[in-house]
């Protein structure tokens, strides 16, 4: 990867220099991954084994757990291994690579939020007509869209900041390599840049922002008519979605649609949105979802009797 640098690799400082409580995080952070990768992989397991989960909030659902997986895969194992060792290094093109894979992962995650705050939409405004608007292939091609859009909006954010040429110093206060951090080590005037990085991120985070709670009113709009059964239901499917897009849209705005001043509160924010939420989310969707929990108690007990059958 060409550019006038002469700065080859990167020093993370990571959450803390304290010996102690990086072993401390180390131990933290591996659990909360281990979970991340096992509590989501248990979501894209159960839906693609059941037939009953077969309507598009499940086939969103699925594509959120693989893209949360990827999403804390590209931090989460560099910060842990990171957590053992004193020298923090990452290469250039690394640091560039996982620029990238933050924006990618991230911003496709936005939009699959955003598609599935759609979906409920439909699904209690207009339930009748549920099945012929959200088709199999409506559904492929908005999933394929959020790939595109992430794809679209990480490519911007990586070719801004390689452009930009870094002499020295190389520390980055962050435990991975994001725009922030990175444009002020540049070595140039980069406020024309930092401008475009939070309009770009800030536009994406508006029209998303606008269709979420768009859908939401109309959903409460359409509650009204409704029996205070049907209302209890609705409610509770949508309510696992919003307390996602609250735990992950909070955190992602605070970041990213303003220039950013402190670097050690970026770092604390973004571990909500890099870790947290990625965790939660499974929890969040079993928990409250009859559906999804009986899913998985067949799937559990379908295995069970194999194993008691061999």
């Amino acid at each position: 990867m060409e550019n006038a640098s002469s700065v080859k690799e990167f020093i993370l400082l990571g959450l803390s220099e304290n010996q102690g409580v990086q072993k401390i995080y180390f131990v933290m952070f591996l659990f909360f991954y281990m979970i991340i990768v096992a509590g989501n992989l248990l979501i894209i397991i159960t839906v693609l084994s059941s037939q009953r989960l077969n309507s598009p909030m499940y086939f969103f659902l699925c594509y959120l757990s693989f893209v949360d997986i990827c999403y804390s895969s590209v931090t989460a194992p560099k910060m842990i291994a990171d957590f053992l060792v004193e020298n923090k290094t990452i290469s250039f093109v690394g640091c560039i690579a996982q620029l990238f894979g933050v924006h990618f992962f991230g911003c496709t995650e936005i939009f699959i939020l955003t598609v599935m705050a759609y979906d409920r939409c439909i699904a209690i405004c207009r339930p009748l007509h549920y099945t012929t608007l959200m088709t199999r292939r409506v559904c492929s091609r908005m999933v394929i869209g959020s790939w595109v859009g992430g794809f679209v909006h990480s490519v911007v954010q990586t070719l801004l900041t390689t452009q930009l040429p870094f002499c020295g110093p190389n520390k980055i206060d962050h435990y991975f390599c994001d725009v922030h951090p990175l444009l002020q080590l540049a070595c140039t005037d980069t406020y024309a840049v930092g401008i475009i990085v939070v309009a770009n991120s800030g536009m994406i985070t508006l029209i998303c922002f606008v269709i979420l709670v768009t859908s939401y009113v109309v959903i409460l709009i359409s509650l009204k008519s409704q029996t205070s059964e049907g209302r209890y239901k609705a409610l509770s499917t949508c309510g696992s979605h919003i307390t996602v897009v609250i735990l992950f849209f909070g955190p992602c705005t605070f970041i990213y649609i303003r220039p950013s001043s402190n670097l050690s509160e970026d770092k604390s924010v973004a571990v909500f949105y890099t870790v947290i939420t990625p965790m939660l989310n499974p929890l969040i969707y079993t928990l409250r979802n009859e559906e999804v929990k009986s899913a998985m108690r067949k799937l559990w007990r379908r295995k069970v009797g194999s194993e008691n059958g061999k």
